[in-house]
């Protein structure tokens, strides 16, 4: 699939706009998940209060949701965010963090996806399993490569109207219709806690960038992370040193190094 816009010209305009970016995520990412989105030009906002989430969805240029440390009320509020973000226009992603684990993950991802989400970006064992297949999955850990889950991506896509992205060694991202690959990153990513996590949220950023395009959002903000992590990866040591220069790496990037050096092939 031919992306309309560059992923170089994408972050050039997410940083000229700074968008403001609604993220309810997980206990353990939101401290390394903000530091990206500042990283990368975009404003983070941590707000989950089932009380707040829904007014403050309204006011964000995008919302994202990750299931990762599920409780009763954060499903409040993460479904109160969902509904106000479709009611005002503006674009959410989800993450269904080992959403097949227990019943209470199941019941609320159904729920959430039936609050339209415009992208969904999980591993690849979270999207076998979304989509009704058999993964290997255990607990937040993918044990499929992504090339098995490029069928229930489609279908998925189709499904929900959404795009879907899988990530892994080689990203997957696809609209129902047509795909792309992302190559590039690092081994080192899945060692560094919640990296997933926290693309989830710059995937918010580039949709709030261009809330019509999704799939060039969700392309370019891939493009971005393997792009950083290549570049991370070439000086780190190991996943410690790995993470403070990966958030380097994203703030160092810049539109046309982005364009020049992303992997980005038609699927």
């Amino acid at each position: 699939m031919q992306i309309q816009n560059s992923p170089g010209k994408l972050l050039a305009a997410m940083r000229a706009s700074a968008p403001l970016v609604h993220c309810i995520t997980n206990y353990v990412a939101m401290n390394i998940a903000a530091n990206v989105v500042l990283a990368a030009g975009a404003s983070p906002a941590m707000v989950h209060a089932e009380e707040e989430a829904g007014e403050f969805a309204a006011i964000a240029g995008a919302l994202t949701i990750n299931i990762g440390t599920l409780s009763a009320n954060w499903l409040k509020g993460m479904q109160n965010a969902a509904r106000s973000a479709v009611a005002n226009g503006k674009p959410w992603v989800l993450d269904p963090v080992a959403h097949y684990a227990t019943g209470f993950r199941r019941q609320a991802v159904a729920q959430l996806l039936d609050l339209k989400p415009a992208i969904i970006r999980g591993n690849a064992s979270e999207i076998i399993a979304l989509g009704g297949g058999e993964s290997r999955g255990r607990g937040v850990d993918s044990r499929d490569p992504v090339e098995q889950a490029e069928e229930a991506a489609r279908s998925l896509a189709r499904q929900y109207g959404s795009v879907v992205a899988v990530t892994g060694a080689v990203d997957f991202v696809t609209d129902g219709t047509g795909a792309c690959r992302i190559a590039g990153g690092s081994p080192l990513m899945p060692q560094v806690t919640a990296l997933g996590c926290s693309l989830t949220c710059l995937v918010g950023a580039f949709a709030a960038t261009v809330p019509d395009e999704p799939f060039d959002a969700t392309v370019a903000a891939l493009a971005s992370f393997a792009v950083a992590g290549e570049k991370a990866a070439a000086r780190a040591d190991g996943p410690g040193s790995f993470g403070w220069r990966f958030l380097d790496a994203l703030a160092g990037l810049d539109a046309a190094a982005l364009d020049a050096e992303a992997r980005v092939t038609a699927a």
